[in-house]
């Protein structure tokens, strides 16, 4: 007889599991109807919800381990980009069976990242069908400081974190849709730079009083920034040759700016900030380690321009990752 729900839940992440961070502010845990934090004053609860879908957001043959690790890591992303610091997380899983060689796996993954940032797991579900993993992560920011996507304002620069494209080669990589010369150790880097991306808290922690609005690329640079465009109902010229990639993105093709732009799963940050606030923000990452790099303006007419040396690339066909295209 295989494991009920409930023995699923207690073994690999009930009570005294390594999920099982012991925080002051959980009132009432797994085990009930629902959790019970404590949300201290002068403080606005931020909470963030992912779904991955086997075979749409992760290959079939990912390990369950990197599955755990990216659902987690998308949702830290998330709050980086809203400058909120997380501390609890729920977990929905749906199983097409209760595979305990896979579920060890997939828990240890999961605690890995949640015990690097003090998260503790609060409640969630299992339930039985194609494999689905949700995330939901609830964090604090003090009130008043949280960063949005509609702050942009014209003569703002715009920064993005990190490298893009890594996960895009990553991807196709992993599904063989790329026969490149690489040697183990940069294929192995690109294939984690996919299943094990970085979320950049310290770095949205820093950005609090400075940054004007942001997002974290999940969809694509070009996606992305358009949703910050959008809600701050203004537009953005972008120097291509300022896009931050490694020599493979770059080599990958001609018109070496597409991956960069549209290729999703980076989850770096992308922020606009003042500037008159430059110097202070170069201050306040000295110790962050991150490399942040400015790659245009925030316009005040609509629209966005790709500028390569000074002339305007066609974008019409370009665009991000769309979950129903």
């Amino acid at each position: 007889m295989g494991l009920s729900e409930f023995d699923l839940i207690n073994r690999y992440f009930g009570q005294g599991g390594a999920l099982n961070q012991l925080r002051t502010d959980v009132e009432l845990g797994i085990g009930d109807d629902a959790a019970i934090v404590n949300v201290p004053v002068g403080q606005s609860l931020v909470m963030s919800l992912d779904t991955m879908v086997s075979g749409v957001h992760f290959p079939e043959n990912t390990p369950a381990e990197d599955i755990a690790y990216k659902a987690l890591a998308a949702n830290l992303s998330d709050m980086a980009a809203m400058a909120a610091e997380p501390n609890w997380l729920l977990l929905g899983l749906t199983l097409p069976q209760a595979d305990e060689t896979w579920l060890e796996s997939f828990s240890r993954g999961l605690s890995q990242l949640a015990n690097q940032y003090g998260l503790a797991l609060i409640g969630g579900d299992t339930t039985h069908g194609a494999l689905t993993v949700s995330v939901q992560v609830n964090g604090l920011v003090p009130r008043g400081q949280a960063l949005r996507r509609s702050g942009a304002c014209p003569g703002d620069l715009i920064y993005v974190s990190g490298q893009l494209g890594d996960a895009g080669l990553g991807l196709k990589l992993a599904l063989a849709e790329l026969d490149i010369d690489l040697e183990p150790q940069r294929r192995q880097y690109f294939l984690q730079r996919l299943n094990r991306p970085t979320p950049r808290l310290e770095l949205g922690l820093a950005l609090r009083g400075l940054a004007s609005a942001a997002i974290d690329v999940s969809d694509g640079l070009l996606a992305d920034l358009g949703h910050i465009l959008k809600a701050s109902g203004v537009g953005a010229s972008i120097n291509l040759e300022q896009l931050p990639m490694v020599d493979e993105v770059r080599d990958l093709s001609e018109l070496w700016w597409r991956v960069p732009l549209t290729a999703g799963d980076d989850y770096e940050l992308c922020f606009t900030l003042p500037a008159d606030k430059q110097v202070a923000f170069e201050l306040a990452i000295q110790d962050v380690e991150c490399p942040c790099t400015c790659i245009g303006q925030i316009e005040a007419a609509p629209g966005l321009s790709l500028l390569l040396d000074g002339d305007n690339i066609d974008s019409e066909n370009l665009k991000g990752y769309l979950h129903f295209d």
